[in-house]
């Protein structure tokens, strides 16, 4: 029996401000009954509606309302989640997910409705000079997976400043949402059943497996993860993917560092 009823695949940028309209934000919503479909702003954002594309800030109000009482929900973001343990160690922060939110907003607030993460990274705004990372580092996550690291800014198919502006908005999550919403795996490897989830999700992982039927890389990527999460819950493979093959070392680092959800 399915775990969820919606899934939302959600395609992330890091561009601009929390407030800007991107072409690389992108929602996209299945559920057991029907395909992955484009969420357009105006229908999910009603406070948007002369917007073309989502914002971040949108995206992040419409996820707390509508988790808030909605149907059970398997939500898929393609930004990091967490830091590397070295970040952690570095920085001589305690080994807690929660606190580690807390932190990085007071000295990265990429969710102030002017910021930029340039505007912190070259030291006009925040502090983020003190809590910076090393482009050296990576997760085990990104290890196993051979994506880049979450600090390695400025590269194709970096995913550094999505990491840096959505971790913010997770923390807005947990704030809107409390317990009603498991961010995985840092509340747990196995989610409670009847409880909207939210997980950190690789794209390249699955959009070789459904064709691009004309639309953007953003739509598409964001398209493959919801129709990939519904999949793979009709098929009774969630239980599984939420449960990693990991050694307990293994084990307790990603739960400091995160997973990504079906590596």
């Amino acid at each position: 029996m399915p775990q969820f009823e919606r899934y939302l695949g959600i395609d992330y940028s890091g561009a601009q401000t929390p407030v800007n309209s991107l072409p690389g934000l992108q929602v996209y919503e299945a559920t057991l009954k029907r395909l992955p479909y484009e969420i357009k702003v105006s229908q999910g954002a009603p406070g948007y509606p002369k917007k073309k594309y989502w914002s971040r800030k949108g995206i992040a109000e419409f996820l707390a309302r509508e988790l808030q009482e909605g149907p059970c929900t398997l939500v898929g973001i393609d930004h990091g989640f967490s830091f590397p343990l070295s970040y952690f160690n570095e920085h001589s922060l305690p080994h807690d997910w929660h606190k580690f939110l807390d932190d990085f907003q007071q000295h990265w607030p990429t969710d102030l409705d002017h910021m930029k993460v340039d505007f912190i990274r070259n030291g006009i705004e925040g502090n983020g000079r003190a809590r910076m990372g090393n482009s050296r580092w990576r997760r085990l996550a990104e290890q196993r997976c051979g994506a880049k690291s979450v600090f390695h800014f400025d590269v194709q198919g970096s995913v550094a400043k999505s990491t840096h502006t959505g971790l913010p908005w997770l923390r807005f999550l947990r704030q809107q949402l409390g317990t009603r919403l498991h961010f995985w795996p840092f509340d747990g490897w196995q989610p409670v059943k009847g409880k909207s989830v939210i997980a950190e999700v690789y794209p390249s992982l699955c959009n070789q497996n459904y064709p691009n039927k004309g639309v953007s890389s953003h739509q598409h990527d964001a398209y493959c993860v919801a129709r990939w999460m519904r999949q793979s819950d009709l098929a009774g493979d969630l239980s599984g993917f939420f449960q990693p093959e990991l050694s307990s070392s293994e084990s307790k680092q990603a739960i400091l560092e995160g997973w990504i959800l079906g590596l």
